[in-house]
């Protein structure tokens, strides 16, 4: 397989993990799938970063992203429950 062939499906691999953290964050259902309100949404966190709040914003965010990738595992962890 060609270099621009193996970085193409890296990008869209990479763009399709991206989208799934949309529509786990429950992104998708929330805007009833308005992709402009997806998108202002994007945009306002893309201005947030870009502010003199950036750095604590992302802290934040990043701590709170972790917390539920955590409670997710713990929870495939347990396995179903009856």
């Amino acid at each position: 397989m060609r270099t621009w062939q193996v970085e193409r499906r890296q990008r869209t691999r990479h763009l399709i993990e991206l989208g799934g953290l949309v529509a786990k964050a429950g992104i998708v259902d929330l805007t009833n799938d308005d992709r402009a309100a997806i998108y202002g949404a994007l945009l306002w966190i893309a201005g947030k970063l870009q502010s003199h709040e950036g750095e604590h914003a992302r802290d934040l965010w990043t701590a709170k992203g972790r917390q539920a990738f955590d409670a997710e595992w713990r929870e495939e962890q347990m396995g179903p429950r009856s």
